[in-house]
């Protein structure tokens, strides 16, 4: 079989930043796949409670100094990385005063959900991309994980379609079980539009929640799958909505997880 490239997008990874089951399954799934023959990135945000000095993250000035546009807004784009400690892996950063900064992840000290946390998401998923360009790695599939990188597989599907970069990727989508009540304020579709792309295409953000972005990143991956978690009735009548349209994989988180994510890869590259 071919050597991949595989992009992993996440909220957070092990050792640098663990709220949720995302991150270790980020530490384990990437290294076994480097550990099969594939090449790997990484990308996260670089929230503010990962301590720089001690995770040795250092900014990488050839890719930084993109602006990124949410909405009408441009925002400065700084790539940071950091190797993982014991593992021959790198981890890019997704970073920017202004989004990434204050010393939470998602929620404030007082538990209150970060107001403008769906625009980090959208910086956050065209910040990877635009920056994976700039690397000139054309990746065979890109792995979006939680809701944060929902939207990565639309771009994919529309704006990036034709760049030669991302031509030929594939996306998958994996849904964890971190789902939150909040819902956000103002356009949220203005904000993520991209160039390709109608309203009609982002209706599915329309609600203007976790669902929203649950249900845009499931319509455009190639591949869906959900975590062996509990989900809420909710979020199980959603699954049941799309299985109906596409087939919704799971993957156990057992001794066999590498082996069905292998195959998976190589059958949607091929």
């Amino acid at each position: 079989m071919s050597k991949l490239r595989i992009l992993y997008a996440a909220t957070e990874i092990n050792p640098f930043l663990q709220t949720t089951r995302v991150a270790e399954f980020l530490r384990r799934l990437p290294q076994g796949m480097q550990e099969m023959g594939m090449e790997i990135r990484i990308f996260v945000p670089r929230f503010g409670i990962i301590n720089e000095r001690k995770n040795r993250l250092h900014e990488v000035v050839r890719l930084s100094g993109i602006n990124i546009a949410v909405g009408e807004d441009e925002k400065p784009l700084i790539i940071k990385v950091a190797s993982i400690p014991n593992a021959k892996l790198q981890v890019y950063f997704i970073d920017n005063e202004d989004y990434f900064h204050r010393k939470s992840v998602l929620r404030d000290k007082n538990d209150q959900f970060h107001a403008d946390n769906d625009e980090r998401a959208i910086f956050f998923c065209k910040g990877v991309l635009e920056t994976v360009k700039k690397l000139g790695w054309s990746p065979d599939i890109v792995h979006c994980n939680d809701w944060m990188t929902g939207l990565m597989p639309l771009y994919l599907k529309t704006t990036y379609k034709k760049d030669p970069i991302f031509k030929d990727a594939k996306s998958i989508f994996t849904v964890y079980n971190n789902e939150f009540d909040h819902k956000f304020d103002g356009n949220l579709i203005e904000k993520a539009k991209m160039l390709d792309i109608d309203d009609s295409m982002l209706a599915a953000l329309q609600s203007a929640d976790f669902q929203g972005f649950i249900k845009i990143g499931m319509e455009y991956a190639d591949s869906v799958v959900r975590s062996d978690e509990d989900f809420s009735d909710n979020l199980n009548a959603l699954f049941s909505e799309f299985a109906t349209r596409r087939n919704i994989g799971q993957v156990a988180d057992d001794e066999n997880l590498l082996n069905s994510y292998y195959t998976l890869y190589n059958e949607l590259a091929n």
